[in-house]
């Protein structure tokens, strides 16, 4: 395990260089790897693996449109591709990556099949961490691990293909057969991780479900749709509005945030520009970080567990999420988002 200093502070991280795919292949050599659901980072995981050459088989349920998409995907129904039970039956890993709720709902049909000596594999800490609201409590002779990319699968998936690698933090809650960690590690790379760093379960869902409602989706939609609305309202044009609130900064100032840092791509921006998002950076900071600890209080509480179970368990959640969702399409900012990527250059 390679030590690496992160801004000042020395964490240890596994990378692909230390712990090799040939490692990963040796370690994993004579177990058969379980991918229980095959919706968000079901695909990119069973892919990636399957690619890497390990044993990978998928459960899914019959008929659905995510067992149509892993028949597309080249898994064979009765040889790679069973139903839940079988699977979990045949893998000696297990990768639970049905959703939350249906994490739930599966649970008891599960654990029927973890056998001593298996591991329950998971990308959220979610089910360990709110045992008590979810009632996922693994028996004592399986290792229960967690290797979760910082990305959606698709990302996952997309990033393999291009040769690269989507970082991940790993956990173990528990090793029962002392073999958890390199059973993990070695799961981590064959999903195509860039490098690993270790953290918790109860740690990765907190900073999991923190980010999502925040940075990543929920507070990034609220900043777009402030500031499009704002220029909306002082009289520019939809496509000015979009471009200096979405576009530039999807399209370019983002891209080198992620290549170089954002002193770096400040430095590479207009002098008038660098002047006033550094007068200004603070001001935002200090406006939204009540809103955060708010948050986190929420998440770390349970409150926002509950919230999503409620939700997920109701009949008419798909509805409802349509409706929601149909809002965020429907607004006039993502329909001028629209338009603009009509327009992009398309390449030859």
């Amino acid at each position: 395990m390679a030590q690496l200093d992160f801004g000042g502070t020395l964490e240890n991280v596994v990378t692909r260089e230390e712990f090799t795919l040939e490692k990963a292949r040796e370690t994993l050599k004579d177990e058969t790897i379980a991918i229980i659901g095959y919706g968000v980072q079901g695909p990119g995981q069973a892919l990636n693996l399957k690619d890497n050459g390990f044993n990978v088989i998928v459960g899914q349920r019959q008929p659905s449109h995510s067992y149509d998409k892993a028949v597309d995907d080249g898994f064979i129904p009765g040889e790679t591709l069973f139903s839940i039970e079988e699977a979990a039956e045949r893998g000696t890993i297990i990768q639970y990556l049905l959703s939350d709720a249906a994490q739930i709902s599966v649970w008891p049909t599960l654990k029927k099949s973890l056998t001593a000596g298996k591991a329950l594999y998971f990308s959220h800490g979610f089910g360990i961490t709110y045992k008590e609201r979810t009632g996922i409590i693994p028996p004592e002779d399986v290792d229960v691990i967690l290797a979760a990319p910082k990305g959606s699968g698709t990302s996952l998936r997309r990033l393999f293909l291009a040769g690269k690698g989507l970082n991940s933090s790993f956990a173990i809650h528990q090793d029962a057969t002392g073999r958890a960690r390199d059973r993990v590690i070695a799961l981590g790379i064959g999903i195509g991780s860039g490098y690993l760093f270790e953290t918790t379960f109860k740690k990765e869902v907190y900073s999991d479900l923190t980010g999502e409602r925040g940075t990543l989706m929920g507070a990034i939609q609220g900043l777009f749709a402030a500031q499009y609305d704002l220029l909306r309202s002082r009289g520019h044009s939809p496509s000015e509005a979009f471009n200096e609130t979405v576009e530039e900064a999807t399209e370019s100032l983002y891209p080198l945030v992620a290549e170089n840092g954002m002193d770096w791509m400040y430095a590479n921006c207009s002098t008038t520009a660098q002047r006033g998002a550094l007068d200004w950076w603070k001001k935002f900071r200090d406006a939204v970080k009540p809103v955060f600890e708010e948050l986190y209080d929420s998440v770390e509480s349970g409150k926002e567990a509950q919230l999503s179970i409620d939700s997920n368990s109701e009949e008419d959640y798909r509805i409802k999420l349509e409706e929601e969702l149909k809002e965020l399409r429907a607004s006039e900012m993502w329909r001028a988002g629209a338009t603009v990527r009509k327009l992009r250059p398309q390449n030859a």
